[in-house]
């Protein structure tokens, strides 16, 4: 059996807006990313999930509720956060996002590395696999877990990954499939 997965992004927020890599900085959603969340409902309204999990900072919180309330059982999740870039959460992106293909081993000052992201992203897929073998899953996160599970269930390099990443090629859709074996 496996683990039907699809993942989400959770939607704009006011630190987006201002070019702000968050990371652990809890930011709220803004009314783009308000919209982004309730219209998801909408796109989705054929799919069928039996539980939804998503990080537990307040932009993937609030955008999970206002996509998926009703439809599923919602079970935030800590694993599922974005990376915590220590000292650097919160800066400017023009800072923080060419860190982030270096700092694949070596942990942001204060923070951690994308290692790290993948080490929680891999324990999260065992708990999965452990507990909703034969299921479809939905998970509501942040770009760190997304090309985490590209490289643990897509067999991309992390190199691969940050090159692939919907965000460089302006590849938005909603939703992105992967099988948990």
């Amino acid at each position: 059996m496996s683990v039907n997965i699809t993942y989400f992004v959770h939607g704009t927020t006011t630190d987006n807006e201002k070019d702000i890599s968050s990371g652990w900085y809890d930011v709220e959603l803004s009314d783009l990313g308000v919209r982004q969340s309730t219209e998801l409902r909408d796109k989705i309204k054929d799919k069928k999930f039996d539980v939804v999990f998503c990080s537990d900072l307040k932009r993937a919180t609030n955008s999970t509720r206002l996509a998926f309330e009703g439809l599923a059982p919602i079970i935030p999740d800590q694993r599922l956060r974005e990376c915590n870039y220590g000292e650097y959460n919160a800066k400017p992106s023009e800072v923080v996002e060419p860190m982030c293909e270096k700092l694949l081993d070596e942990r942001f000052p204060g923070g951690e590395s994308y290692e790290d992201v993948k080490a929680r992203i891999s324990d999260f897929l065992d708990f999965l696999k452990a507990n909703y073998d034969g299921k479809s899953v939905a998970i509501v996160a942040h770009k760190a877990p997304q090309l985490a599970l590209d490289v643990l269930l897509k067999g991309k390099t992390w190199e691969q990954a940050f090159a692939e990443d919907w965000r460089k090629t302006r590849s938005w859709q909603p939703g992105w499939d992967y099988i948990l074996n």
